[in-house]
């Protein structure tokens, strides 16, 4: 059983006492601004790339984020195997945790946590060069294969230096049921950020595209579970707020708010339109009055959009 650590506690006082805790931007469409290429993990296999992964940490922890989280989003052994690297499962992870490990260590800044990023993302269609590919490969996606890819994932971010599991990018029911059993299992402190998006009639659904369902519905089934904290992530900004308040009416615990500011066509993202970081900020301001303490950005945030966000913990401090 792996134990809590005493800079997490720290962190779980500030939120006690209502303070601001600003989590880091987006790593994988930061390793692409920075020339790191994207394959068919989409940034799995970046870790590899460890001095620039570093940098990029370091830079958000002297941007003003306390939490930053490991580029294993894209990591399971699942989704290695469609860039031919799930031999390389244990380097490319090692990779990844230690470059935030060694972030905080070589910055002297022993109060910040890492996040060991897991998600239930399986391989993305384009991964595929035929349809048949795609087809075998969907077979093989099983209950029991999904829960050994991400108990694997999971198990392997505990023992190698993450302070929390975050759970990124929960949609779909079906999944969720094995990835939360898969963090559990760890015995790290887990935070769930789940995905959403607005319907025609401007209601909170789930992120699904192929059938629809009630952002209230998805995080009410795994409202039993214990978690430390709960958000919305990886979408658009106009569902943020509304989706604050599902969270605060059915959990009692401090919530994220992390959004996407870019569109993604794999395996790259289009960074030619990102919202800037002093509007950002603006809308930030909202969120932490909606009721979100821990802040931080997702695909197509900066440095320079975290930096901008030194303007909530100003006005909350």
């Amino acid at each position: 059983m792996n134990s809590v650590s005493t800079r997490y506690k720290n962190i779980i006082e500030k939120l006690k006492r209502n303070e601001v805790v600003i989590l880091d931007g987006a790593t994988g469409s930061e390793l692409e601004s920075r020339g790191v290429k994207m394959d068919n993990s989409w940034c799995g296999t970046a870790s590899l790339e460890s001095d620039i992964l570093k940098q990029i940490h370091k830079d958000y922890i002297n941007a003003g984020a306390s939490i930053i989280t490991t580029n294993t989003y894209a990591s399971a052994r699942m989704l290695l195997e469609t860039a031919n690297a799930d031999d390389k499962f244990e380097e490319i992870n090692l990779s990844a945790i230690n470059a935030a490990v060694a972030a905080r260590a070589e910055l002297n800044r022993d109060d910040v946590i890492v996040a060991g990023s897991l998600s239930h993302q399986v391989p993305y269609e384009d991964a595929f060069e035929t349809q048949t590919e795609r087809e075998k490969f969907i077979k093989k996606l099983t209950p029991e294969y999904l829960e050994k890819c991400f108990d694997e994932l999971a198990q392997f971010l505990a023992d190698n230096g993450c302070d929390i599991i975050l759970l990124e990018l929960m949609y779909r029911p079906d999944r969720m049921k094995i990835i939360f059993e898969s963090a559990k299992k760890t015995g790290l402190p887990v935070w769930a950020g789940f995905s959403a998006r607005k319907s025609c009639q401007g209601q909170s659904l789930s992120l699904t595209d192929d059938y629809d369902l009630s952002f209230k519905d998805l995080i009410e089934g795994v409202k039993h579970y214990n978690l430390d904290a709960v958000g919305i992530m990886h979408c658009d900004i106009k569902v943020i707020e509304d989706c604050i308040k599902d969270l605060k009416e059915t959990f009692n615990l401090p919530v994220m708010a992390y959004p996407e500011v870019a569109t993604f066509k794999f395996p790259n993202y289009d960074l030619s339109n990102v919202i800037s970081p002093d509007k950002y900020a603006a809308e930030a301001l909202r969120w932490r009055e909606a009721g979100a303490q821990i802040i931080g950005g997702c695909c197509g945030s900066s440095i320079e959009h975290i930096e901008a966000l030194s303007v909530i913990k100003n006005k909350t401090n």
